[in-house]
């Protein structure tokens, strides 16, 4: 008998199709791509998931909700009684994660949703709760939120920037912070080639 043997692909490839998603998971990146948006990779979903289970994140925050595919990412790997904060202005597309969480069989507990502007949601929060926090949004506010994060997290969690390895306008600026992290004493960063880039860093 002969043995057939699937013929390597790319990494990137290998990569990307490493964890795959399911059907909750590709509706909520379905409905991204419908309303203009951009969702993480599957890959940066898993490495996210990883780092939630990591740190058994009981409270997470997130910054930018979009429709919910890194969330459900998040809420997969963290602890049963966990608390995933999610922050976005666009009420809509809250509403369509909301109910992906639901589908997923999250109950409504399980999921903080916040309406609003991420700046101005996070001096509301408390001081050392959050054990990872994950932020997908502007960044040219990275450097604010990096800040944020400084104050939210307990020694120990973790902040993850995505976005950091692209090429658009904003790379230099964002180039800059990363400097600024690897330079702190405060954090412990690596970069991660997934997706458009993470940028991870624990406090210590």
């Amino acid at each position: 008998m002969t043995t057939l043997h699937r013929q390597p692909g790319s990494a990137g490839d290998f990569i990307a199709s490493f964890v795959p998603e399911d059907v909750i998971a590709q509706t909520a990146r379905g409905l991204a791509v419908e309303v203009g948006l951009q969702p993480v990779a599957p890959a940066v979903g898993a490495a996210l998931r990883m780092l939630a289970g990591a740190c058994a994140a009981k409270a997470v925050v997130e910054i930018g909700t979009g429709t919910g595919v890194s969330g459900l990412w998040l809420l997969r790997g963290m602890r049963a009684d966990g608390v995933l904060t999610t922050i976005d202005r666009e009420s809509e597309h809250q509403r369509m994660a909301r109910r992906l969480f639901m589908e997923a069989g999250f109950s409504a507990s399980r999921a903080r949703v916040i309406t609003g502007r991420a700046l101005e949601v996070l001096p509301r929060l408390a001081d050392g709760a959050y054990d990872l926090i994950f932020v997908d949004a502007d960044p040219t506010e990275y450097a604010a939120f990096m800040d944020a994060a400084a104050r939210l997290l307990r020694p120990g969690g973790v902040v993850v920037l995505h976005g950091v390895l692209t090429s658009g306008r904003d790379v230099f600026t964002v180039r800059e912070l990363a400097y600024a992290v690897r330079d702190s004493d405060l954090w412990q960063p690596a970069l991660l080639p997934l997706g458009e880039g993470l940028l991870a860093a624990v406090k210590a």
